[in-house]
């Protein structure tokens, strides 16, 4: 019997590299990684064709239009890969029996809570990428009810373009950064996240009933600002920056900014019994990896 087919959009995305890193140590499994060059998922006549012919067990859509701040002038591409593709592939997910994980974000809350977001919480997103992901959300769950949802924050790696990657660049390049205070959540390192998502596949591929769907949230434990976040780099990376806390206010983008996004964990530990591993540990790897 052949091995159980993952299908990874998105392959060239932080995420979508790190499961493709991790998948070495999942022989038990064939995997197919996948650009958007290799499958527009907003294509339903392509994205049916390409299942029709590969027959996939299992996808992980890390497939997503993650400019933030573009996102606000380019409307009609970000809704059309963060929601109308999120669609297509949960419909043809559910037609070719593919069990799906869809990535979304913390970015679907307005940011006015003081206590981390629970699963059923009000969504209202405030800028125009958390629209899109909303209706990203709401489509996989019209369309194929029996997905899973993963909503995450801050996400980081050794790899893409990230908060981690850009503030050890400007550091090295410049003797102070100013960096915004007044923003809280909690940073994800993609190779957890990626450990996660990887952990729920094989255990429902062994036992159909550990397959739990819905929406579920993950990100490192702890709940910090984006200075502490580059405090925490200088500190790993014997920097000699200063780095100052500012206001928002001070640093207008064209996207706003939720004030407040930690994401309430206790879900996804309870029912898949995850370890999260706090924000400062998986920071310290990462950058260890990262550093010669």
């Amino acid at each position: 019997m052949a091995e159980p087919l993952i299908l990874v959009t998105g392959a060239n995305g932080q995420l979508g590299t790190t499961i493709k890193a991790l998948s070495v140590l999942y022989p038990q499994f064939q995997f197919r990684f996948l650009t958007r060059n290799d499958l527009p998922v907003h294509q339903p006549g392509l994205v049916q064709e390409y299942f029709k012919n590969a027959l996939p067990d299992f996808c992980i859509n890390c497939a997503a239009y993650t400019a933030v701040d573009k996102a606000e002038a380019e409307k009609e591409l970000a809704m059309l890969v963060n929601g109308e593709a999120v669609g297509v592939l949960a419909t043809v997910c559910k037609s070719f029996n593919t069990k799906l994980i869809h990535i979304s974000t913390d970015y679907v809350f307005d940011g006015t809570a003081s206590t981390p977001y629970k699963e059923n919480d009000t969504t209202k997103a405030v800028n125009y990428y958390g629209e899109t992901k909303l209706r990203g959300e709401q489509l996989c769950q019209q369309n194929n009810a029996g997905s899973i949802i993963i909503r995450t924050s801050w996400v980081y790696a050794e790899n893409g373009s990230n908060f981690v990657k850009t503030m050890m660049r400007l550091m090295k390049e410049r003797s102070s950064l100013n960096v915004v205070n007044d923003q809280l959540g909690s940073p994800t390192y993609a190779a957890d996240l990626a450990k996660l998502i990887l952990a729920i596949i094989a255990e429902s591929q062994n036992d159909e009933k550990k397959w739990v769907p819905g929406i579920y949230h993950y990100s490192n434990e702890g709940i910090i600002s984006w200075y502490d976040f580059a405090i925490a780099i200088k500190n790993l990376t014997n920097s000699n920056c200063e780095i100052h806390p500012v206001p928002t206010s001070m640093y207008p983008t064209p996207a706003k900014r939720p004030a407040y996004s930690a994401l309430d964990k206790g879900k996804i530990k309870s029912v898949y019994h995850t370890l999260v591993p706090a924000w400062e540990k998986s920071l310290s790897i990462c950058i260890n990896r990262m550093q010669p």
